[in-house]
């Protein structure tokens, strides 16, 4: 488009480049809402885009205090020991988002509401912190090979014990409201910014009713 001559004599020069500057980042900007912004934009494909950037989310951690006791018997059952211990230990509750696809995501273009079912919580591995454990030992004697085995004894203690405290329905629920709350976090964002300001991101897991159920 050319310039009228009135405009050039009117305006400075060092104004007419950053006119097409401006002209140019509107052009852009409008280009970027007709493309990614649009209210008719696939929110399926947006959320999923979403999801496959979490892959493994971990929503939730939970410090755990397994007490466990080992006994060791030596010399025909002569010398005998004990050893009680307070091991801290660390377990993650994570979801699994690589195994989401549209099948658990519905879509009601009339309310603006997309409906997430997840799979279960994950719960990973006690990770135990015997650097800060603490012991009680009761014994005559105790010898090296005896403490070695006490202290092997109740950390294979201490795992499995953590294992069933982190199964604690409390727990479970805690971590499942940790899940629904990152994933409706993590999903209301991206539909907001593609176009879909009325948007409202029910989650639930497998197994639980469907909203109005």
């Amino acid at each position: 488009m050319t310039t009228p001559p009135d405009l050039r004599r009117r305006t400075p020069g060092w104004l007419l480049p950053g006119l097409v500057g401006v002209n140019l980042a509107v052009a852009a900007w409008l280009l970027w809402r007709a493309l990614f912004a649009s209210p008719y934009g696939d929110p399926l494909a947006t959320s999923l885009l979403a999801l496959e950037k979490q892959n493994r989310l971990t929503v939730f951690s939970a410090q755990l205090s397994p007490v466990v006791a080992a006994d060791d018997a030596r010399l025909f059952g002569m010398l005998k020991s004990r050893q009680v211990a307070v091991i801290p230990a660390r377990v993650d509750y994570a979801l699994d988002l690589s195994a989401m696809g549209k099948d658990r995501l519905h879509w009601d273009a009339a309310t603006q509401r997309l409906d997430v079912v997840l799979p279960p919580v994950q719960v990973s591995a006690p990770n135990l912190d015997e650097a800060r454990a603490q012991y009680l030992r009761e014994g005559v004697w105790i010898t090296a090979d005896a403490q070695t085995k006490l202290t092997r004894d109740n950390s294979l203690l201490a795992q499995q014990q953590a294992v069933q405290q982190a199964q604690n329905p409390v727990l479970m629920d805690l971590a499942r409201a940790a899940a629904k709350q990152a994933i409706s976090q993590n999903l209301t964002i991206p539909l907001i910014a593609a176009g879909h300001d009325r948007i409202t991101v029910t989650v639930r897991f497998d197994g639980e009713p469907a909203p109005g159920q």
